[in-house]
């Protein structure tokens, strides 16, 4: 049963078949030929998944997200970013990572980030001198800072499957999030010094001035964790607040939202939210087959038989994380692979945010890692007649290998995640 429950699953999704409907087949087949189950149980799990007030908040935060993009949000973070960092050697592109950073705080999705950020330092950083493919490289990698910066969807997808609160995987996010956006920032640091000259020069009054048009932007992460911690609102409710926010900021303060933009961010949201949440509705049945054939305690129980060590565990199972991370949606990856990890954190100790927080960087630099990573494909649509093959370069595996640097710090300095979390409570 456990068997064919993996091999099916596999088998439709190198075939390209869509991962939710690879997790339903592989759910049907082995309840329906090796239990006497009832295949009623297969819609009714489809139906509670979904029914679930936590998990509202996915559509929100995604349409919160647009808003925000459409509404004239990215160009303003992008100014603000330069008027700080601009005038380094490299300075544009640490502004990507700064400025993604920032907008990950608002649109919480990897794709989102590389389009709204890339598409206004994509065409800024080739016009001062920058290599294209470099350019490109940059901002499809500094993409995924958008599901690691709070608010991010897949801490919430995570934090709906494990239990863990979702504020502190939020707040969690942030340290780590900063240390990735200094690491990244050595090799753009480096490259500018030896590839391009600028005339850039630090001051005081255009940060003011980009800080004050960029206010109403950066206010939107603060409000929504703010509310969190502050006990007046749930991170659905928040999620809320936040589209409620987005439309007044769009309308009334920039001014740059229209109804045809209201209708092109309602769309485009509800399209994605029913993708994630079609996934959450197969994965919910996926799970409970893991579960009748005890998946996860014969997992936990065969990881704990080889080791004992804490350390040789987290590193096995980041690299584990860092191959699924490569070849499957995050969301998805998510709920198939935490249930299983979570009797392992238990019996080790593993404070769940930490290893949340963990999994999601991990299955973040999936998102940039060869040969499936979606913003590679995102990245490469920003400039016409680039192709993948062109964001595939040197710059990337450097990008990939001072990402695994930070992760490792991450991984075994606790502090790093559970800093913030503690601090708040």
């Amino acid at each position: 049963m456990s068997a064919s429950l993996f091999i099916i699953f596999f088998v439709f999704a190198f075939l390209g078949v869509p991962i939710a409907v690879a997790l339903l087949a592989a759910a049907i087949v082995p309840l329906y030929f090796f239990t006497t189950t009832a295949m009623t149980v297969v819609p009714q799990r489809v139906f509670v998944s979904m029914d679930s007030f936590s998990l509202m908040a996915l559509p929100f935060f995604m349409i919160a997200g647009g808003l925000m993009a459409e509404g004239g949000v990215s160009r303003r973070l992008v100014n603000f970013a330069n008027s700080i960092v601009g005038g380094l050697p490299g300075g544009l592109a640490i502004v990507a990572f700064v400025a993604s950073a920032f907008m990950g705080a608002i649109s919480g999705s990897a794709t989102a980030t590389v389009i709204a950020i890339g598409s206004i330092v994509v065409p800024a950083m080739i016009e001062a001198g920058y290599d294209k493919r470099f350019a490109v490289t940059t901002c499809s990698v500094a993409g995924f800072l958008g599901t690691i910066i709070p608010p991010s969807i897949p801490m919430v997808t995570y934090s709906v499957t494990t239990g863990a609160s979702t504020g502190d995987v939020f707040s969690g996010g942030i340290i780590p999030g900063c240390i990735l956006v200094v690491l990244m920032s050595i090799w753009s640091f480096s490259y500018g010094k030896r590839h391009v000259k600028t005339n850039f020069k630090f001051s005081l009054y255009e940060v003011f001035r980009t800080f004050i048009k960029a206010i109403w932007s950066l206010l939107m992460p603060l409000i929504i964790l703010g509310g969190i911690y502050g006990g007046i609102f749930t991170p659905t409710e928040a999620a809320a607040v936040a589209c409620l926010y987005g439309l007044l900021v769009g309308f009334f303060i920039y001014r740059e939202l229209t109804l045809k933009k209201l209708y092109k961010v309602m769309k485009d949201s509800v399209v994605s939210a029913s993708m994630v949440m079609f996934i959450v509705a197969a994965a919910a049945a996926f799970g409970f087959v893991m579960t009748k054939a005890s998946i996860p305690v014969k997992m936990s129980n065969w990881i704990i038989s080889i080791t004992d060590s804490k350390i040789l565990l987290l590193l096995l199972i980041n690299l584990l994380l860092l191959f699924i991370g490569t070849f499957m949606e995050t969301n998805a990856a998510i709920l198939i692979v935490a249930p299983i990890f979570i009797p392992i954190c238990e019996a080790f100790g593993i404070d769940l945010v930490h290893f949340g927080v963990m999994m999601i960087v991990n299955l973040s630099i999936g998102i940039v890692t060869p040969p499936l990573g979606v913003n590679l494909f995102v990245g490469a649509k920003l400039i016409e007649g680039l192709t993948v093959k062109d964001v595939i370069n040197r710059h990337l595996f450097i990008y990939i290998g001072l990402a695994l640097i930070g992760l490792l710090i991450i991984t075994f300095v606790e502090g790093t995640v559970l800093f913030l979390p503690n601090l708040v409570k």
